[in-house]
């Protein structure tokens, strides 16, 4: 029996970020590349960038729901534990989050970032959401503050000085 909580523990997280829009601003996407070495000994990390539409004040609307559709897709080839990013999410504090991504070692984990015009109705009715704040961060702030969530998670649940 410790043998298996051993082996369950020394698992790595599975974990997919799937992100609308690409980092344009060259400091975040240093912090973000920061992170995702800092990740790399304790999780299987993969990010897949789903391109964000144009659109224009007439456009919104359709521009919203072709992303919509086309998280949709991917969201049900991956599989998982799904969790859409929103301020109107469930919140947690650093180490509720850690507790919640032990309870989930073993499963792949999906984290899911919108883009400016945030999810469709249809995404928001089928998956659970999570907020990083009740205030609202574009795309590429969400992806940092997540990213450095998930290493202070990992952190606190090995006992790493990292959270204080």
């Amino acid at each position: 029996m410790d043998s298996q909580v051993i082996f369950i523990k020394n698992k790595m997280l599975d974990i997919n970020l799937v992100v609308v829009g690409k980092i344009k601003n060259e400091n975040l996407r240093i912090a973000c590349d920061d992170y995702q070495k800092r990740l790399k000994p304790f999780s299987k990390l993969k990010i897949q960038e789903i391109k964000a539409e144009s659109f224009s004040d007439s456009t919104k609307d359709k521009a919203k729901k072709i992303e919509g559709e086309k998280l949709l897709k991917l969201l049900e080839s991956l599989g998982g534990a799904i969790f859409l990013l929103s301020e109107h999410g469930n919140q947690f504090n650093s180490l509720s989050f850690s507790n919640k991504l032990e309870k989930l070692d073993g499963k792949k984990i999906v984290f899911v970032i919108a883009g400016s015009l945030g999810f469709n109705d249809e995404l928001i009715g089928k998956y659970p959401s999570i907020s990083l704040s009740p205030l609202t961060f574009t795309h590429e702030m969400a992806r940092l503050i997540l990213l450095e969530q998930i290493y202070r998670a990992i952190c606190i649940e090995k006992g790493k000085e990292y959270h204080y």
